[in-house]
């Protein structure tokens, strides 16, 4: 069965190249927005043209990587494996998922990597056709490389290109996927260090048969190293392959970092360069996706984000970065709140979390999904079990509260217990709470919600 989608059209000005010049050699990179006459946000050049070119080219081995997914769907999620590029105040990043969507990416250009005009703020998807991919290959040190992110003028003119277009059915599980990368990690931990040298050393030393199962990563000496046993101090990689990627990048990196959250598994490996990061979050296992985590569901269920939203989404107009506290300080909220009302933002594709900085970053992507969050079927299905008039609280204690919700020829009981939770279902039983909550618990917090509202 095919996954919920949305229609969307990219409409591309110019297919992205890379030309000689008289001056050198210029990068452009066709952007897709709303408004392709102000879609641009960045005119210049490269300070260091090749480890641009290969952080790019790291970028889309994980688009094109398909770490597991059933072979027949390959085709159709390449086809949306356009890359999401976001010009904020200092950094140019460009995002993207693999194929099967457990592993997200990201490539940071800070300003020693950029010499030029930042003309704008805001987020479009880019262009990264095969011959733009084969441009990159070609990228020397020695090159001049002109960069232009989005539709100037002269860019569009040129050559007389015509427009590009293709509708494609985005799927709503690469919009989800970037709201569980952003909760994943800003739960995360910087976890160990290794200088260049040494990342390069491990990177090349992880087995190339290495199955699907999990390992760990531990620190030895100055270096790391892979235990099949739990060490102390280590950090759990499931599918150690997804890795690979970030072998060819090392020898570029001042150090490697790793972050993790010990509750889920799932960790972060940046790449630290002097003007630039490159970003790669694993999920916590090779068999699932970031899409179908379910982790902000109990924050977007209840009502406590309502208040806080207009406000975090107003401060977005000249914010690049949000500061969770600094927010909940300035408008006196709650952490919870701001915490639901980012989940919010999250869920609509508004806002990612940059683990280097510890803080959220503004994305604006180029489509209305104003509602996304009620496009989630748990969430769905618990808003059905409520309406019907089913479910009821049986008991309180304290912050322990039992409900009880009906399902098919059965009835589940959920009990709540702070942030804590669980259900008699058999989605429970198989899950437990490390996909995000079961739709008879949302069922039981959205009927808890209405109550304190009323």
């Amino acid at each position: 069965m095919a996954g919920a989608a949305v229609e969307h059209t990219y409409r591309y000005p110019f297919a992205s190249e890379a030309v000689a010049t008289s001056a050198g050699m210029d990068l452009r990179l066709a952007t897709s927005g709303p408004d392709e006459s102000e879609a641009e946000y960045f005119r210049g050049k490269l300070t260091q043209p090749r480890r641009a070119a290969d952080l790019l080219r790291g970028l889309v081995e994980v688009v094109q990587s398909r770490f597991y997914i059933p072979p027949a769907m390959l085709s159709r999620i390449l086809a949306l494996a356009d890359p999401v590029v976001t010009c904020g105040d200092d950094v140019l990043r460009f995002e993207a998922f693999s194929a099967c969507c457990g592993a997200y990416a990201r490539a940071d250009f800070l300003p020693p990597a950029l010499d030029g005009e930042r003309t704008g703020r805001g987020t479009t998807n880019v262009d990264f056709n095969a011959p733009m991919r084969a441009a990159l290959a070609r990228v020397r040190d020695s090159d001049d490389v002109g960069l232009a992110v989005g539709s100037g003028a002269v860019e569009l003119s040129r050559g007389g290109e015509s427009v590009v277009e293709r509708k494609v059915a985005l799927p709503l599980r690469w919009l989800k996927g970037f709201v569980e990368v952003q909760a994943y990690q800003s739960r995360m931990e910087r976890k160990l260090e290794a200088p260049g040298p040494e990342a390069v050393r491990f990177l090349r030393g992880l087995p190339r048969s290495a199955g699907p199962g999990a390992a760990w990563v531990a620190p030895a000496g100055r270096g790391l190293r892979l235990s099949q046993t739990k060490p102390s101090g280590g950090v759990r990689l499931a599918g150690v392959g997804r890795l690979r990627v970030l072998e060819a990048l090392a020898r570029h990196a001042r150090s490697l970092r790793v972050y993790a959250d010990e509750g889920s598994g799932a960790s972060a490996w940046e790449l630290v360069l002097d003007e630039a990061r490159f970003h790669l979050v694993v999920s916590p296992d090779v068999r699932r996706g970031f899409s179908g985590e379910g982790q902000v569901l109990s924050a977007l269920a209840v009502g406590r984000w309502a208040e806080a939203l207009p406000r975090l989404r107003a401060s977005l107009r000249w914010e690049t970065r949000i500061d969770a506290d600094a927010v909940a300080q300035a408008f006196s909220f709650g952490r919870d709140e701001v915490n639901a009302a980012i989940a919010a933002l999250g869920s609509r594709g508004l806002v990612g979390f940059d683990l280097a900085e510890g803080a959220y970053f503004h994305r604006e992507l180029p489509f209305d999904l104003e509602l996304v969050e009620s496009l989630h079927p748990r969430l769905n299905d618990a808003r059905q079990l409520v309406a019907g008039g089913g479910v009821r609280v049986v008991r309180r204690d304290g912050e322990r509260v039992e409900g009880i919700v009906p399902g098919t020829d059965v009835e589940h009981r959920v009990v709540l217990a702070g942030d804590a939770a669980t259900c008699t279902c058999p989605w429970y039983a198989k899950h437990r709470a490390e996909r995000g909550p079961c739709k008879h618990v949302l069922a039981v917090q959205l009927l808890v919600d209405e109550e304190v509202a009323s």
